[in-house]
Parts: C-alpha cells; structure tokens; sequence
C-alpha cells in the first residue's frame, strides 16, 4: 500500500505524549501546578540508572526531578535537588507529586498544545 502510515508513526502518533497539567494539593491547603509527560521506556530505565537502587522510592524521585516542568517545558527541579526533596519536604507532599508524575498517562487533565498549527 503506497503511502500509507508505518506501524511505528501510527504508534507514535497513538503514544500522546505532550506534557499535561497536574495540579497537586499540599497538606496546607497550597495547590501548585506542574506539567508532565506519559512516561516511555527510555525515561523508565534513566530514572532506575539515576536512582541507583531497586526502591521503588528512589526511581519515582528520579522521575519527578526529570519529568517535571513548568507550563513554558522548564524544568521545576536540578539533580541536585533529590536530598533538600528528601529532606525539607513533607513525604505525604512528596508522594502526591510523585504519583502524578508516575501517573501522567492516567486522567489526563489538561494537554499543553506546543506544537500551535498543529493536529
């Protein structure tokens, strides 16, 4: 079939994959805001490289410190972030923004349009 799609476009195009918005409530009642994007594999196994350790704890740190960003794609957070996240920030606050960034593919909020123009 000339011109029809490769199998891989079709997947690439099906994969989705523009930031979404998260909103996060924090134990005080502040909602902040973070932009994310469905995880794929080759960010899987650079967060579990970065994470250096088989908890599961340390690999969604990695994801949250490579995979959050603002609304303009900048990222929120340096590697050398992981310890003051550890350490100054409360673990019920912490796992709220590491479950939405592990859990950017699921009740996808609202689709950051960077590509205008296009489809």
């Amino acid at each position: 079939m000339a011109g029809a799609p490769r199998f891989i476009d079709r997947l690439r195009k099906a994969a989705a994959l523009e930031p979404v918005k998260k909103e996060v409530t924090l134990h005080n009642g502040d909602v902040v805001v973070l932009w994310t994007t469905p995880l794929t594999a080759a960010e899987r196994d650079r967060a579990k490289k970065s994470a250096r350790s088989d908890d599961a704890g340390a690999f969604a740190l990695q994801l949250l410190i490579n995979k959050a960003t603002d609304e303009n794609g900048q990222k929120l957070f340096a590697p050398g972030d992981a310890a003051s996240l550890r350490n100054d920030i409360r673990d019920s606050d912490l796992q709220k923004l590491m479950l939405c960034v592990l859990g950017a593919d699921e009740e996808e909020e609202e689709p950051l349009d960077l590509k205008s123009g296009e489809e």
